[in-house]
């Protein structure tokens, strides 16, 4: 995305976690940003340092709510979508799974209004838990899928509408599968993330629980390179129609990561990871191939994890 091409981009869910780094992203290139966002899960802090620049807009509103989303296709002329308005945080959405089928209105809501006015491309936030309990590893976009939740059946529902709409109707779409990402902003409440508890746990002197025996697994992308990602496949004309995983194809096991974070903070030595016993039922395993979006993007996560551990940490210090 050049900035000497001035544009402007829709994102959804743009107070959250990712949202509000695509806007900020997109605000540096200088491009015009609307931010839509019901503010269930989000929080105008994120955003607050948005708030004077000429090209950046929120709107206090649901995608999921047609009236709300259609106002902003009537009223702007856009070029691009980010969908990354939903129900996040496995907490959240094992307490209360029903709550995530209304996120399908939101994608249908999108195409359909993309449709209407002028054809803007979708990118639309899905995620590993397409893959549910793998049955093969690494996790392939073309392999098998087992998703039960609710969540993860949402977003493998929303990824076929996506893929549909570009296929019967050239509309310009793209699916991207979010392994975990991690940094700044990104909630460590009880309903967060587990970097950002972690995180948060380790400041306070506390040990950082792990549920179950730690052997379990998953890839961390930092913050900066999901941007990336995202506005790659915005960008790419090879992207249109396709599912891809967004990961950096280099699990850890949960308890390495616990380790790495107190590490990270300075108190090595001092703290020791706390293991509980868990009867839930995780999914063991979570290892992308990453060789597609490596293909049709031409990127590969370059952050480590201990750098991106570095700079989170220091967020949550100063915050």
């Amino acid at each position: 995305m050049k900035s000497d091409n001035k544009k402007t981009y829709l994102v959804t869910g743009g107070t959250g976690f990712i949202g509000s780094h695509m806007c900020e992203k997109l605000l540096s290139l200088e491009h015009k940003v609307i931010c839509l966002d019901n503010l269930s899960t989000g929080s105008l802090d994120n955003i607050s340092h948005l708030k004077d620049n000429i090209n950046f807009v929120f709107i206090r509103g649901d995608a999921n709510n047609f009236k709300d989303i259609k106002q902003i296709f009537e009223n702007n002329k856009l070029d691009g979508v980010f969908h990354y308005a939903a129900v996040v945080g496995v907490k959240r959405t094992i307490e209360d799974p029903l709550s995530v089928l209304r996120d399908i209105d939101g994608v249908k809501n999108i195409l359909d209004l993309a449709l209407q006015y002028g054809e803007p491309k979708v990118v639309f936030a899905s995620s590993s838990e397409v893959y549910g309990e793998p049955v093969e590893l690494p996790e392939k976009e073309d392999g098998i899928l087992n998703c039960r939740m609710p969540y993860a059946v949402v977003k493998l529902l929303s990824e076929k509408f996506l893929e549909t709409y570009y296929e019967k109707f050239g509309l310009k779409t793209c699916a991207l599968r979010f392994f975990n990402v991690y940094g700044p902003r990104q909630e460590s409440s009880d309903y967060g993330f587990v970097i950002g508890i972690f995180i948060k746990q380790v400041l306070r002197g506390q040990s950082p629980t792990i549920f179950g025996d730690g052997s379990q697994t998953r890839d961390f992308v930092f913050i900066d390179d999901n941007i990336e990602a995202g506005l790659r496949a915005m960008d790419s004309d090879l992207a249109n129609g396709q599912a891809i995983n967004v990961g950096r194809g280099n699990p850890i096991t949960i308890s390495d990561l616990a380790n790495k974070v107190i590490e990270a903070a300075g108190q090595k030595g001092k703290i020791e990871p706390k293991l509980i016993e868990n009867d839930k039922n995780y999914i063991k395993h979570r290892v992308p191939d990453i060789s597609k979006m490596e293909g049709l993007l031409n990127f590969k996560p370059g952050t480590l994890l201990e750098s991106g551990l570095e700079k989170t940490i220091a967020y949550y210090k100063k915050d």
